[in-house]
């Protein structure tokens, strides 16, 4: 067996620790041909008690100095999109050090630049537990399925949000409700708005949509909403339609370009994504000619993340580098976005109004006259004078012309609160 791969290790968290204790195993370095040495460590606490014995491992409180160790590989898992991540991820590669990260922020913002400088530098910039966790996505995309390239990606990217909209459904329970009940559990941050309002999600796609389609990772270009605005009435409309809701990161080609978006959308009761529950990420990628390829697993956690960690470092380990795009950093095309509302689907539609004689008429007068076209309507009960639902499904229309009804319809006094609009996605 060749010399030990040296490593060091910013970060010792939850993941961090675990890559400790499994760097140690026997097993792992009998797998990958070589043993692996931590040569150094840093993280904010020295006493906090990671559940590892840490007081033979070499200590040092600023992070960004191990790119002086004699460490080969240097593994950031500080977080953060500038700062001493980036710094420390810069400064191991332009050192000749390969660098294995989980940071989605700091990749989708500087991914392209760092991996020109990986290449530079004829070392590896990996990054499987950026996405989705322990599910093997983006070397799967970056590997696997090559030969005719991806059409499209759909992905339930964030366990948070779907922790949330799992749990209203079950429960028939507010978003609010199930949000602090998730924070308590440890689902959901303190401050959960980059989860709940699709941030984390879309970090995620811009990354699988360089890896997909070859494009310079690209966040300006992407529509992001959130899940606050999902009611448990939606939930249970989504329900008698044969549908659920669930938060999707979806990056597609089509004739204009490139689509990325980030919304809740009603996937059909039945397909792979709609029964994904809990805090379980998936991705559905359409590869053309060879088919649909569907990714399952959990999108968190210490277990599967250190997982993803590790098969990078035994990749590094075996000399399987390759570009960290999949693609030469130099053929990294800038993206060429698509018209957001050109976009076409069936929809689900949502008025809250006041139980009155004519605004049903209203309602459909607008749709008409932005050619939207109503495959399905529900209304429940009567309130004469009172707010109620109205619930319609269209047919298959742009956004862009929905937009400009719903633009109209909330205009009108009889309309009592923003209209909920959900694309049906065919997923």
């Amino acid at each position: 067996m060749s010399r030990p791969l040296r490593i060091a290790l910013a970060g010792l968290g939850t993941v961090g620790g675990g890559v400790v204790q499994a760097l140690a195993s026997p097993e792992l370095a009998e797998r990958a041909g070589r043993k692996f040495e931590i040569v150094g460590v840093s993280a904010r606490d020295r006493k906090k008690d990671r559940g590892l014995d840490a007081s033979k491992l070499t200590w040092t409180d600023d992070a960004v100095s191990l790119v002086r160790s004699d460490a080969e590989v240097v593994v950031e898992l500080i977080g953060g999109e500038d700062g001493v991540a980036l710094a420390l991820v810069e400064g191991a590669l332009e050192a000749g050090k390969h660098v294995v990260t989980g940071n989605k922020a700091l990749l989708a913002k500087h991914g392209a630049r760092l991996a020109a400088i990986a290449e530079r530098n004829g070392v590896a910039l990996k990054w499987e537990a950026a996405v989705a966790g322990g599910i093997p996505i983006v070397k799967g995309l970056r590997e696997s399925l090559i030969a005719y390239g991806v059409d499209s990606v759909f992905g339930i990217l964030n366990g948070t949000c779907n922790y949330i909209l799992t749990t209203m459904e079950a429960t028939g329970r507010s978003f609010e409700d199930v949000l602090k009940e998730a924070q308590r559990l440890g689902y959901a941050e303190a401050d959960p708005e980059l989860d709940v309002g699709g941030g984390d999600t879309a970090h995620k796609l811009v990354l699988l949509a360089s890896l997909a389609f070859g494009t310079i990772p690209n966040q300006t270009h992407i529509s992001v909403e959130g899940i606050k605005g999902i009611t448990p009435e939606d939930i249970r409309f989504a329900r008698e339609f044969g549908y659920r809701i669930k938060l999707l990161g979806i990056a597609r080609r089509t004739a204009h370009g490139i689509d990325q978006r980030v919304r809740p959308s009603m996937v059909k009761t039945g397909t792979p994504l709609a029964h994904v529950d809990a805090a379980f990420n998936a991705v559905l990628a359409n590869a053309g000619p060879a088919g649909r390829f569907f990714f399952e697993g959990r999108g968190a956690g210490r277990e599967p993340t250190t997982q993803s960690v590790i098969s990078d470092l035994v990749d590094i380990a075996r000399g399987n580098l390759g570009a960290s795009f999949g693609w030469p950093a130099a053929s990294l095309k800038p993206l060429q976005p698509s018209d957001p509302g050109a976009a076409t689907s069936a929809y689900y539609l949502r008025f809250e109004v006041l139980d009155v004689p004519g605004v049903l008429a209203e309602i459909a007068r607008h749709l008409a006259e932005s050619r939207v076209s109503i495959e399905s309507m529900i209304q429940r009960g009567r309130s004469p004078g009172e707010p109620v639902s109205i619930v319609m499904i269209t047919h298959e229309t742009s956004q862009a012309s929905v937009e400009r009804a719903l633009k109209a319809i909330v205009t009108s006094d009889k309309v009592r609160a923003r209209p909920c609009m959900i694309p049906m996605e065919a997923a």
